[in-house]
């Protein structure tokens, strides 16, 4: 078992300076770093091999999530953009375990949430678990009493994963949905992404998240930037 507590979690230079991985078997991955931002180009949720164990094609880069505690936002993604880090959730992560899949705890307030990512053996799946509770030393009351929204801005990318990705106006930015699952087309040469939730509400987004950065990228010196699409935003 990997941890680390809030002295390394709070620090974005040693937050995102450690990395993880997770393989499903088939030659798909995900990995990312502590810090929740994505350092490498290798980094993103749902990797997958179009051609096992070859083809890699990174199609779901990551979540942009905020918590919305009765009206006030917080935000719980890390990027690292031209000279700047926006959003710092990282200050709010008070708990990285890696045992055996990554699980990082937030703590804002009296609340804890807690995020879960794995892959599923044999399958191009990855499985992102939220849940949410009180300190121990919270009253019985306070959380009931809290108006909670998670949102959540999946982007996306579909683009080698060797390669990164632009803005263009090739990309197309609908979905079909229907109950409790979303499919994700966005160019008719790859295949097509399904996303299951149990949000109580989907909003049309359709904008582009411009020019990450990949710090470690640029130590090796590649220095393009990323583009990101966010097609849609879940509510929890």
């Amino acid at each position: 078992m990997i941890q680390f507590n809030s002295d390394i979690c709070h620090n974005y230079k040693e937050a995102s300076s450690r990395e993880w991985l997770e393989t499903n078997g088939l030659g798909g991955f995900a990995s990312s770093t502590v810090a929740g931002s994505n350092t490498r180009r290798y980094h993103g949720l749902l990797f997958a091999a179009t051609n096992p164990p070859v083809g890699r094609l990174l199609m779901l880069s990551k979540l942009e999530e905020t918590l919305v505690v009765d009206g006030q936002r917080y935000d719980l993604s890390a990027n690292c953009y031209p000279g700047t880090i926006q959003p710092e959730g990282f200050l709010f992560l008070k708990h990285f375990r890696l045992d055996p899949f990554p699980l990082f705890t937030f703590e804002i307030g009296d609340l804890r949430l807690e995020k879960a990512i794995f892959l599923i053996h044999g399958q191009d799946t990855v499985v992102v678990d939220y849940s949410i509770s009180r300190h121990a030393s919270s009253g019985d009351g306070e959380l009931a009493s809290s108006q909670l929204l998670l949102e959540v801005k999946p982007l996306i990318a579909f683009r080698d994963y060797h390669s990164t990705s632009h803005r263009n106006s090739d990309i197309d930015g609908r979905y079909q949905q229907e109950r409790g699952c979303i499919t994700l087309n966005p160019y008719p040469d790859q295949p097509a992404l399904f996303l299951a939730h149990n949000a109580e509400r989907v909003d049309n987004t359709g904008y582009w998240y411009n020019d990450f950065v990949f710090e470690r990228e640029i130590e090796r010196g590649f220095n393009d930037t990323e583009d990101l699409f966010n097609p849609f935003q879940l509510t929890f």
